[in-house]
């Protein structure tokens, strides 16, 4: 039976009292702490680093789940890890060297992911399966958060599940942008088992009862 996770994002969260809103939404049935480290540069905003995932490890027991769109990354990769990331996946258009950059998270002692934006191709992925812990397929555009799931997504999801499957590994299969109660399940069923949901979640004023509602709709699948 696949293990459904899902990851509010802190992008949508009220940066004025981070420590409350990570410890709420935990206690509101999260899985893990998504937490979106933008430069301005691979993408057009900018975000936050590791002082920030410093400051809210001690809050949350959950791992925290750093999804890197800078460039280049290899030069940040051990702050995280030192800040207290569990998992940290990166873009591949923001590394010279895909399979170092996922070595280096490793040796930092994380979990490493690869991150594909909408019209990024499936090719990235074909010699480097056994390094990966998460792959991470955006349905929106990086860079804003509220943006609505692009359609084509469930297609690509597809595809990377038949190759998850393919390699025999233990894979976690993530999902960003635009996920909400509506829709968790049509993305499931193409084969996500973890799920970006940010301002579905921190957007509304009661979180358990929003994510109690999408296991409700995982469940029926």
């Amino acid at each position: 039976m696949t293990t459904y996770r899902i990851a509010p994002s802190i992008l949508s969260a009220d940066f004025a009292r981070l420590g409350e809103e990570v410890r709420n939404v935990v206690a509101a049935g999260a899985d893990m702490i998504h937490f979106d480290v933008m430069d301005n540069h691979y993408v057009p905003n900018l975000t936050i680093g590791p002082l920030v995932c410093e400051a809210i490890r001690p809050h949350v027991q959950v791992p925290i789940d750093v999804h890197l769109m800078v460039k280049p990354v290899d030069r940040i990769i051990p702050d995280f890890a030192k800040a207290g990331a569990n998992i940290i996946s990166f873009h591949p258009e923001g590394s010279e060297h895909i399979d170092r950059s996922l070595q280096l998270i490793r040796d930092h002692g994380c979990k490493a992911g690869l991150v594909l934006n909408p019209a990024t191709s499936l090719h990235y992925l074909e010699h480097v399966m056994d390094k990966l812990d998460l792959i991470l397929l955006m349905s929106v555009n990086p860079g804003f958060g509220g943006q609505s799931f692009i359609p084509h997504t469930l297609t690509k999801i597809a595809a990377v599940r038949k190759l998850i499957d393919a390699s025999g590994r233990d894979i976690m299969l993530q999902v960003d942008g635009g996920v909400k109660i509506d829709n968790i399940a049509e993305i499931a069923a193409a084969g996500a088992d973890t799920f970006v949901a940010g301002s579905a979640i921190f957007g509304k004023p009661d979180y358990k009862a929003i994510i109690d509602a999408m296991r409700s709709e995982l469940s029926k699948i």
